[in-house]
Order: structure tokens, then C-alpha cells, then sequence
């Protein structure tokens, strides 16, 4: 039956219930070792944002000039009047990509701190170069794709910068993490998110409830291999290897900042805050989720122009015609098919493509 919840090499990772409550106390040696232990309640400082109790503080962090320009971070710190997890929200590592920057903006407006147990980290606009200059994936300052700098060098570059500075000052005093995305400019996608599959039953049970709680209907399992802490690569493996957990979200496409995209991010982050006990009530949890797993990225054996032949959120066949490649004057490159049959998770929306950028996204379906 598609939309059961899958087991997972074959362990107990995925089960019926539908919410996990699990606890991970989350040290800074990166290794879960048993539930979290009651913490002390003061200020939380973030760079140079602190915020007391039952205040919320909102700065520019900066990310100091090196061998390119510098430039800032908008950050967030909501401190509760009560004691519990720190749950970071990261919203544009990609600049284009701005329903999550509204629901945190929304968030930041509706939160209140008298009514939070906990903190929350609100990273407004990770990739403001990327924002303000309306690029896609990658930074206009260096070229380099924020999502894959991390944990980043304060000796690099801007994007490596930011980087290194989101790891240190947010990510590694993070008990959670969220990455939410929203469908890069080019990327015309269907809602869904990513749980990433470490093999260490903790933080696997921690990250199953998170990406459960945040309530969208299509969950693809990444069973990624756990990169070394210090080559991370992308935001949620930089928690991951931390022992943090994280997943990432993405609700949105092509650009559009349309209140539907908005209110599915801004619903998930009510979700979580309330499936980690950090705000009262219970998550609005989606009744029939679809499993996804094996999921492929389809990339442009050449620049040209992309036909699509399918939508997001298509079914196709194994070797299905998901569009077709065209060199400048609109002479057919090539073919481009599905590898497998499943689910089209996200197609290229607009026409131009670069050598080696993503054409399109296929997950398999899991089947119970």
C-alpha cells in the first residue's frame, strides 16, 4: 500500500506510530549518547545577538571581508521563558528561493517567547548575495553553491565564510535543524522533504519524528553515506555529523512567493515546534504520506535549452521522456529519460541549461 511508513534496511527505523517523541543529548564530540539532560536557562548569544529569557532579539550577524568581499547574515534569536532544546530554522541558502524567508518572517511576528519552551535560531537569509542579486543556486560574489561549501573556512571564500560562520554560531549550539528550502527559480517542484538515514538508531528516530511532524505528504528517505564531519558538504549533514538531528524541507518553486508555499513552510515549523514540546498542543500530522526512496538527479549532458515533457509530481516509467535537450538554434541534443519509474519530485522549469546542472529529480515509490 503506498503511504505506509517503510522499513528501512530492514530495521525498526520507520514504524506505525505517528509521532516519535525522542530526546538526544547533543555534544559538541558529535556523538548521541542518551536522552538530553535538563539545561540551564540564561541567555542565548548567537555572534553578537544575545537574547535573555523571554526576549527576541533580531541582528545583522556579520561575515567579515577576507579574500572577497564580506557580508551579513539576518538572524533571529527567540528566547523562551522556559528552559529546552535550541531548534535552528535555516532559510535562503539558496537566495531564490523565498517561501521560507516569509513563513520565518511570519514566525518571527507570531512566536512568543512567553509561550516557548526552549530557543529558536532563526536564520532569515543564509545566502543574502544570492538574494539580492536573484541567482540560482550559486553565489554572483564567487560561483559557488552555498549548500555545498559547508562546514565552510574562515579563511575561504564568502560562501565557505558563511558557511563557517552558520556551523559555528548556529549549527553546533543546535539541539535541531531545519534547511527549508522553497524550489531554487528554475525548478518547478512539488512539495516534499528529505530524512536522511544515518544508521544510528537515535538519531535516526529523532530525525523520523521531525520529518514526520513537519507535515508535508511526500517524505523521500536519503540513505546517503554520513560524510566526515569536516568535509559536511551540504547544511543537514553538517548537523548530522554533529549528532544533531536535521532534515530539509522544500515547499515552493520556481520562484514564486505565493501564500501557498508560505503557509506549507510556516505550518511545518508550527509542527515541529509543537512535536518537540517546545510550544503546547499537538502537530496537524498529513494522514497519508507517500515514501520515497532511490531518488536520482537527472543532470544536463550539455548547455542548451530544456523541453520538459512531464510536470512536477508526474508519475513515469522506466525510461519515460522526461524532455528533451536543444542546442541554441533548437536542434534536438538529446533525449532525456527516467532511469527508473517513479515519481518526478521536480523538472526544469525554465529554458536555459548549463553543462552538468539538474534537468530533473525521480524518487521510487515505496510499496507496502
Amino acid at each position: 500500500m503506498v503511504g505506509a511508513i517503510p522499513e528501512v534496511n530492514a530495521n525498526e527505523l520507520i514504524r506505525s506510530s505517528s509521532r516519535t517523541v525522542a530526546t538526544v543529548v547533543l555534544v559538541m564530540v558529535c556523538v548521541v549518547t542518551g536522552p538530553m539532560q535538563a539545561q540551564q536557562h540564561g541567555a542565548f548569544r548567537v555572534g553578537s545577538i544575545e537574547a535573555e529569557p523571554g526576549q527576541i532579539i533580531s541582528r545583522l550577524l556579520l561575515v567579515p571581508s577576507g579574500v572577497d568581499e564580506g557580508t551579513e547574515i539576518p538572524v533571529t534569536v527567540i528566547n523562551g521563558s522556559q528552559p529546552g532544546p535550541v531548534l535552528a530554522l535555516i532559510a535562503g541558502t539558496h537566495g531564490y528561493e523565498y517561501p521560507p524567508i516569509t513563513a520565518l518572517q511570519r514566525v518571527r511576528r507570531s512566536l512568543d517567547p512567553a509561550e516557548l519552551t526552549g530557543t529558536v535560531v532563526l536564520v532569515h537569509i543564509a545566502n543574502l548575495p544570492s538574494f539580492l542579486g536573484r541567482t540560482i543556486y550559486y553565489s554572483p560574489i564567487d560561483g559557488k553553491n552555498l549548500n555545498r561549501a559547508y562546514p565552510g573556512r574562515p579563511d575561504g571564500t564568502v560562501s565557505e565564510r558563511i558557511a563557517h560562520v552558520i556551523t559555528t554560531e548556529v549549527i553546533e549550539q543546535a539541539d535541531y535543524v531545519v534547511d527549508l528550502h522553497g524550489g531554487d527559480g528554475n525548478e518547478a517542484l512539488r512539495p516534499y522533504l528529505y530524512m536522511p538515514v544515518t544508521g544510528r538508531e537515535e538519531l535516526d528516530e529523532a530525525v523520523r519524528g521531525m520529518a514526520i511532524a513537519f507535515g508535508l505528504d511526500h517524505i523521500v528517505i536519503d540513505e546517503g553515506r554520513l560524510l566526515d564531519p569536516t568535509q559536511s558538504i551540504y547544511t543537514d549533514q553538517t548537523a548530522l555529523t554533529r549528532g544533531i538531528p536535521a532534515i530539509t524541507t522544500e515547499t515552493g518553486q520556481l520562484g514564486s512567493n505565493d501564500p501557498r508555499w508560505v503557509d506549507m513552510a510556516e505550518s511545518g515549523i508550527w509542527n515541529l515546534l509543537r512535536h518537540l514540546d517546545m510550544l503546547a498542543g499537538e502537530p496537524q500530522l498529513e494522514a497519508s504520506v507517500v515514501w520515497l526512496t532511490d531518488y536520482e538527479v537527472i543532470r544536463s549532458p550539455a548547455s542548451g535549452i530544456f523541453q520538459p515533457s512531464v510536470r512536477e509530481g508526474y508519475a513515469v516509467a522506466a525510461e519515460g521522456l522526461l524532455g528533451v535537450l536543444l542546442d541554441f538554434f533548437g536542434d534536438p541534443i538529446s533525449e532525456i529519460r527516467a532511469p527508473f519509474g517513479g515519481i518526478v519530485n521536480y523538472v526544469l522549469g525554465t529554458p536555459p541549461v548549463s553543462e552538468g546542472e539538474p534537468l530533473a529529480m525521480v524518487s521510487r515509490i515505496v510499496e507496502r
